[in-house]
């Protein structure tokens, strides 16, 4: 994909340019960290798996990094984070006004290139999908301190706030090849599969993995407040005592006995029974597949799906 990728890079930086100052070194600074890139991989991958080789795909596959950049700028500033992909966060180093404002900037922009692709289509599924994100975000929001929300609750926020982008850019990639509308959903199930289950290993990697690993700080989702599925699993397995130590972490935010509380999470299983739950999604992923021709795209969707359960980062 490096060469596809260095077009999409070519994209990015040429819808970035603004005659704002503050807006060039902000969203080149959060662009710069790079991240996994997965959403624009996924666009290009189902594009090329579908014989489409013109060059909307890396505008879309922009488009959906921008989207997801704008995202990654209101959510620090929501969860007050202040480290992302091992560097301050944009909040961190420039204020929340700021990261705010470019981080509107960023999704009028991702607007902008949408229209540019001239289908209707796009637009629809772009739009759908963006308003689902912030959903989901709200969703969220309302969870947060919440130790009494269902394992439902908190799989319906992963599906809007996470694997809604990842279903979005799967689509995107058989639209712009326009298959038949069983295709393109076969497509867009991969997406969403495949994200729920990035997310799953995102949330258990807060009790499991290392800060400098992560690029992220260890157990800033119990410090936020959020109930993520190993913290639901071990409140169902552990003791009263081990069950009421999780709540008040939960609902006052409180990471000063957090070894303790990733040991319960250890003991009981939870974090082996969430990536259980990651692998079941990215199986189902994977058998979304079987609509694809063989190719080296779809190897490397059958790729991702093992690397999104196995990865420690």
């Amino acid at each position: 994909m490096a060469a596809d990728m260095r077009q999409v890079d070519e994209v990015i930086q040429h819808r970035l340019a603004s005659d704002v100052a503050m807006i060039n070194q902000i969203a080149t600074y959060i662009i710069s960290a790079g991240g996994k890139r997965i959403r624009p991989k996924l666009v290009l991958l189902f594009s090329n798996a579908l014989g489409f080789a013109g060059k909307e795909r890396f505008e879309l596959a922009a488009t959906v990094e921008f989207i997801h950049t704008a995202t990654l700028l209101h959510d620090d500033v929501v969860d007050e984070s202040a480290l992302r992909r091992g560097r301050q966060t944009a909040n961190a180093l420039f204020g929340n006004a700021a990261s705010v404002l470019v981080g509107d900037f960023v999704y009028s922009r991702a607007f902008q290139m949408m229209v540019s692709v001239n289908r209707m289509r796009v637009l629809e599924v772009l739009a759908d999908a963006t308003n689902v994100i912030a959903e989901g975000e709200v969703l969220q929001l309302m969870n947060m301190h919440n130790a009494d929300i269902s394992v439902e609750d908190y799989l319906r926020v992963i599906r809007f706030k996470t694997a809604k982008l990842f279903e979005a850019s799967a689509r995107l990639g058989a639209i712009l090849a326009d298959v038949s509308p069983a295709i393109e959903e076969s497509c867009a199930a991969y997406g969403r599969a495949l994200g729920t289950s990035f997310q799953l290993v995102d949330d258990l990697l807060d009790y499991e993995g290392a800060t400098e690993q992560l690029g992220k700080n260890v157990g800033d989702d119990l410090r936020e407040g959020k109930p993520t599925l190993p913290l639901l699993l071990a409140m169902e397995r552990g003791s009263s005592v081990e069950r009421e130590l999780i709540r008040h972490a939960i609902e006052h935010g409180e990471v000063a006995r957090l070894p303790d509380i990733v040991e319960i999470v250890r003991h009981t299983g939870a974090i082996a029974a969430t990536r259980d739950a990651a692998r079941a999604e990215a199986d189902k992923a994977a058998q979304c597949l079987g609509v694809l021709a063989p190719s080296i795209f779809r190897e490397a969707l059958l790729e991702f799906c093992v690397r999104s359960v196995e990865r420690s980062s």
